[in-house]
């Protein structure tokens, strides 16, 4: 809200008093609009939405210097910035930005020192917006670490609906643990969405540019806890079928509840990226316990090869090489045993 605001006032205030221009709307306008309160807040956006208004601008006082005011002119005016718009842009909001801006310049007297004016308050509404961008930020670090707990909230406690699930044959607790990664992909998307508006915004501020290492760290993070929660859902899958016959699993409940645990301290490297290596040791032991036995069932023998996949994608999010992780399953690169 401060930055919309002072980058508004700050528009207006060059326009006014620098120009000379009598009532700079434009200014503001441009500044509010292209800011806005979207969660995405990277530089390409903000300069895609100010070019989609300066653009309306334009073309509209281009427009009126050739055709003149009137209630046909708008239609044309507003015919011919759809036109370019979508030519220039497949976004739809891109050209109704555009249009909007068109339609008040038809509708609303010259605010400048003449028609011209209006596009010239749209310029400077468009570089102090993407001024404040970079000069006096939005701090994404708040939004992208609630994104990530909103993620890891509903991992853990899946996982953990599972483990109660196998050890009690609870067909009802399987079902809601499968719901709930059902959900996940839209978090993860969310997450990924502030990540990428906070990497692009770090490398144009010098008030966030020490920031950049921590949210590509995140971004490793999130990665692999996209494969997790993919190996997961299979997972759940698997679960939801596999207590149906009603008989209870206690050493496949263990194996899922140590990886919510660890999960959990996953979590953690969030706030605290240094916390990783305690990751690391608690999914090295995991992963030392998942051996593939020849009197395992089927399904359950496949639900242990996921269980290897899906250690190998966490402790990748944990900062681990991935060839580094494959090489702690038992048995993995042996001929004879199925790797995960």
């Amino acid at each position: 809200m401060l930055q919309i605001a002072l980058a508004a006032t700050t528009a207006y205030a060059f326009a006014f008093y620098v120009l000379g221009h009598q009532t700079p709307i434009f200014a503001s306008a441009v500044a509010i609009n292209a800011l806005g309160f979207a969660r995405d807040a990277r530089p390409r956006r903000v300069a895609e939405s100010a070019l989609a208004i300066v653009l309306g601008i334009l073309l509209a006082e281009l427009l009126l210097i050739a055709i003149g005011r009137g209630w046909w002119q708008l239609f044309v005016v507003l015919v011919v910035t759809f036109m370019v718009a979508r030519f220039l842009s497949a976004g739809p909001g891109f050209a109704a930005a555009a249009g909007v801006q068109s339609s008040l310049v038809i509708l609303l007297p010259a605010t400048g020192g003449d028609e011209l004016g209006r596009a010239v308050d749209g310029g400077i509404g468009a570089l102090i917006a993407l001024a404040f961008t970079a000069l006096v930020p939005r701090d994404p670090r708040r939004e992208v670490t609630r994104e990530a707990h909103r993620v890891f909230r509903e991992i853990t406690d899946a996982v953990v609906d599972m483990s109660a699930a196998l050890r009690t044959a609870d067909e009802p607790l399987a079902a809601r643990a499968l719901d709930r990664l059902r959900t996940t992909q839209p978090l993860l998307d969310a997450w990924l969405g502030s990540l990428e508006s906070a990497i692009a915004v770090a490398r144009i501020s010098p008030f966030l540019y020490r920031g950049r290492r921590a949210f590509e760290g995140q971004r490793r993070l999130h990665r692999g806890m996209d494969f997790a929660s993919r190996n997961l859902r299979v997972i759940a899958r698997r679960v939801d079928f596999l207590v149906r016959d009603g008989v209870p699993r206690p050493e496949l409940a263990k194996l899922l509840g140590e990886i919510s645990s660890a999960i959990a301290l996953l979590a953690a490297t969030v706030d605290d990226a240094e916390s990783a290596a305690g990751v690391h040791d608690r999914l090295a032991v995991l992963a030392r316990q998942l051996e593939l036995r020849s009197d395992e069932g089927i399904a359950q023998g496949t639900i242990v090869v996921l269980l290897r996949t899906l250690t190998v994608d966490l402790l990748t999010a944990a900062g681990m090489d991935e060839d580094d992780a494959r090489h702690l399953l038992p048995g993995y690169g042996s001929p004879d045993i199925t790797s995960g």
